[in-house]
């Protein structure tokens, strides 16, 4: 009796041991798939990326972004309260992809909203007024001058500027930097390198979160 109720422990404790390796597995493959690439993280960040927030915040959210995309004007207030909540912690960096018609144009206005120290302002003006400048999915720069008013630009500069080589360059960048990470839809977010599992604001804040309580146990 005795032999039979060790065997049974002794079988218990490798079924155990068993299924703790299967999800130490599981886990370990998961963080794997989920871990991009050295040669995809390199190109996640370029010198010319805007960003907001401590440039030594231990979580960096890199946003690929459509100013025409009505889920990244939605997702864009998300965004900021998590860094809200989270003073110092996080730095949000955005990447370009206009994928709609038109909005190209929109990301060098942007940009030549940059050169005037108004990039943030002019971001949140044109993604607050986007129904009225985007018709059927497309983009219409020229509805856009005039969300732009009140904001202390140049828009006649605007206007030269934002047919410099160096923004079509940029904007020629980033769409390369996209296609090589497959982004093929906006919002696309990465956070400390790590691409969403699935889309979603749950999903997003999670990586948040454990890349936040991560850094804080180290």
């Amino acid at each position: 009796m005795k032999q039979k109720t060790l065997f049974i422990i002794a079988l218990a404790a490798l079924l155990l041991a068993f299924a703790g390796g299967v999800l130490l597995y599981s886990t370990q493959t998961e963080n794997q798939s989920a871990q991009l690439p050295e040669a995809q993280r390199a190109v996640l960040v370029r010198m010319h990326s805007p960003s907001l927030g401590k440039s030594e915040a231990p979580v960096v959210i890199v946003e690929f972004l459509d100013p025409a995309c009505e889920t990244c004007r939605a997702f864009y207030p998300m965004v900021k309260k998590m860094m809200a909540e989270n003073p110092d912690r996080i730095r949000l960096v955005l990447r370009y992809a206009p994928f709609h018609n038109g909005s190209d144009k929109v990301v060098a206005m942007l940009e030549a909203a940059r050169k005037q120290g108004k990039f943030w302002p002019a971001l949140e003006a044109v993604l607050a007024a986007q129904s009225g400048w985007v018709v059927n999915h497309a983009a219409q720069p020229a509805l856009v001058w005039k969300h732009l008013e009140g904001l202390g630009l140049n828009l006649e500069q605007m206007k030269s500027d934002m047919n410099a080589p160096e923004i079509a360059n940029i904007i020629g960048q980033d769409v390369a930097d996209a296609r090589t990470l497959n982004v093929t839809a906006t919002p696309e977010f990465f956070v400390n390198g790590r691409p969403l599992p699935s889309f979603g604001y749950e999903q997003l804040k999670k990586l948040v979160d454990d890349a936040l309580d991560k850094e804080q146990r180290r």
